[in-house]
């Protein structure tokens, strides 16, 4: 069979899967293929996708288990990634920019210790957000929707249409609230179900 002028060498084959396997935070994957890479598979964000770069003759088979590997990969690295107090203040600056038309610049932006039952908090007239540090390790997307949302009560105080009208702006909003969702949920859990060495109820 003659091979496809597309995807000859370094013209990478592309598909986008628009779920990711396991619950992903990245919203679409997009698997490129290269004729030129032989072994090696790699894979990065961009943006709301996930990108993973493998060999052209690659099988599909294969291509879903390094998809999943890499997948559960970049989530462990991100999770070792702890951002600083300054590095949090230079994000929530970013996030404005992008998603409030730059309006609202807090004082301050640090990690807190003694919120245990909020994910994130901020004084108005100081201009000031807190986040708990149990955000720390979270997806990145997570930690952009705590800020995005303490950087929207800057703007709107309380919870009513104005406020949430102004935080849809952030796309992964719902995404990032069914996963704090899920954490609160699985806290309350007193072990988990099919555990080893454990039967189900």
């Amino acid at each position: 069979m003659p091979a496809d002028p597309l995807h000859r060498a370094g013209q990478p084959q592309r598909s986008t899967t628009s779920q990711p396997p396991g619950g992903s935070g990245a919203s679409a994957i997009e698997v490129r293929r290269s004729a030129r890479r032989r072994r090696t598979v790699s894979a990065y964000r961009e943006g709301d996708r996930t990108v993973v770069l493998i060999p052209a003759r690659m099988s599909k088979a294969e291509e879903q288990r390094w998809v999943t590997v890499m997948l559960d990969k970049l989530a462990a690295q991100e999770s070792r990634r702890v951002l600083g107090d300054a590095e949090l203040a230079e994000r929530a600056a970013r996030l404005s920019d992008q998603y409030f038309g730059g309006r609202v610049r807090p004082a301050s932006v640090r990690w807190v210790t003694n919120q245990n039952t909020r994910w994130g908090s901020c004084t108005p007239a100081e201009g000031s957000i807190r986040l708990s540090h149990r955000l720390q390790g979270m997806p990145e997307y997570v930690v952009d929707y705590v800020l995005c949302h303490e950087l929207a009560h800057l703007l709107v105080p309380g919870h009513g249409p104005d406020f949430w009208r102004l935080l849809g702006a952030y796309p992964r909003t719902e995404r990032a609230r069914g996963y704090l969702e899920g954490v609160v949920a699985a806290a309350r859990l007193p072990h988990v179900p099919g555990a080893r060495g454990e039967r189900d109820a």
